[in-house]
């Protein structure tokens, strides 16, 4: 697999074994992703690598989540493209997982992948498919928090609403 923007200008193999991938439909994701859902593929910091040449490419834009967190959003400074999201604890310490965003990496096997808050969702997914109203609790890269309201509890996003009628997760 391999990550690139969309104007090329970032591009970089992507060597770190793929632990989960996730559909979200909360409103920060689909704002994030100026769509119905952002996608967002789990990998362990630890093996996650960007070539110095490319990190010099990168911006990034700092937010504060809705569970006391802050979430670093990496993304190209040409085109905007979003790269990836690494979240950091209240006490600053680095989450151990990177959430890297599906549609700029090359070679994602999409299979096997998971919807998370559904209750926002937008557009109806078919059944057959692993579907959450909220956040699984045995969501990789998750770190509980009583606070917790949204995605970003593992990188991706921050806000919710009630799912449109019909809609089941």
């Amino acid at each position: 697999m391999d990550v690139t923007c969309q104007c090329s200008s970032v591009s970089f193999p992507l060597t770190a074994p793929l632990l989960d991938l996730y559909h979200c439909h909360c409103l920060e994701c689909q704002r994030q992703s100026s769509s119905a859902f952002g996608t967002s593929a789990i990998f362990p910091s630890s093996s996650f690598a960007i070539p110095t040449e490319v990190q010099s490419k990168l911006s990034k834009w700092t937010r504060p989540t809705k569970e006391g967190r802050t979430m670093d959003c990496y993304f190209c400074q040409e085109c905007g493209s979003r790269i990836y999201h690494h979240i950091r604890e209240a006490d600053g310490t680095l989450r151990d997982t990177v959430s890297v965003k599906g549609g700029v990496i090359r070679g994602l096997k999409w299979k096997g992948s998971k919807h998370i808050y559904m209750r926002s969702a937008v557009v109806e997914i078919p059944d057959g498919v692993e579907k959450w109203e909220g956040t699984p609790a045995a969501m990789v890269g998750r770190r509980p928090n009583a606070n917790e309201a949204s995605c970003s509890s593992f990188g991706v996003g921050a806000e919710w609403s009630p799912a449109p009628e019909g809609l089941v997760g």
